[in-house]
């Protein structure tokens, strides 16, 4: 959405930036009463944190299936804050909010897992120990029993971060990048299409490959051709 970030209180005058509070109430009278004083800018992320150090406090304290839920909910809810666009500028497809969004879609099939396995429960705890930092246990220790998980979850992240790409480029057309977005769209369908079932090496191809978009829409001209790599890579697969 287009919003004003320069907001003035018209009760005390206090100027702020809503894209640093995320919020129209002022931050010293808490009167929602203000005006923009800036531009209309495509603005869609939040100013929200990943923190999950009181979650991994609980991990021999809590049932693994309850743990589970637990961080479910917590990355669920941070993901759900984010977007890519700041103040009009494009942003990355950046790893904390990929490892948010897996460890939601993980942590909520294991919590339905009557019986899961050790390495599940392994792979589950990895991704606890690092998603707040951005890090992730590699696409090729998922198990079996998480494939479709992993799957949707790089779906779900292709897709939260491609409706932002196609905001930008309709204010900043773009004829590759919008051809390249239709490409990451079609495979994303496909993944969703299959709930996820696919291998995971092809999941994290369509991942890299909107990453690699976004880096091209923000200048790097060699980006376009590690997306249409990742892409042709996913298509060589399916002939």
């Amino acid at each position: 959405m287009k919003i004003r970030g320069d907001r003035k209180c018209k009760s005390c005058g206090t100027r702020w930036s809503y894209y640093d509070t995320g919020s129209v109430a002022c931050p010293e009278c808490g009167s929602v009463q203000s005006v923009g004083v800036s531009e209309r800018t495509v603005h869609t992320d939040s100013p929200v944190e990943l923190d999950l150090t009181p979650l991994r406090t609980k991990v021999d304290e809590m049932p693994t299936d309850e743990l589970a839920e637990a961080v479910a909910t917590t990355c669920r809810e941070y993901s759900r804050k984010r977007g890519f666009i700041d103040t009009g500028r494009l942003k990355p497809l950046d790893e904390t909010y990929v490892a948010a969004v897996e460890l939601a879609a993980v942590a909520s099939a294991f919590a339905r897992r009557v019986r899961p396995s050790d390495a599940a429960e392994l792979y589950l705890l990895d991704l606890l120990a690092g998603a707040d930092r951005g890090e992730r246990p590699g696409y090729e220790a998922v198990p079996d029993e998480l494939r479709a998980a992993f799957g949707l979850a790089m779906a779900d992240a292709v897709d939260s971060y491609g409706r932002d790409v196609r905001t930008y480029l309709d204010d900043n057309p773009d004829e590759h990048a919008r051809r390249l977005s239709g490409r990451i769209r079609d495979h994303r369908k496909r993944i969703e299409a299959l709930d996820g079932d696919v291998d995971p090496a092809d999941a994290n191809r369509l991942m890299h490959a909107a990453r690699d978009l976004g880096r091209y829409i923000d200048g790097d001209e060699n980006a376009a051709v590690t997306a249409d790599n990742w892409l042709s890579g996913l298509e060589r697969d399916r002939t």
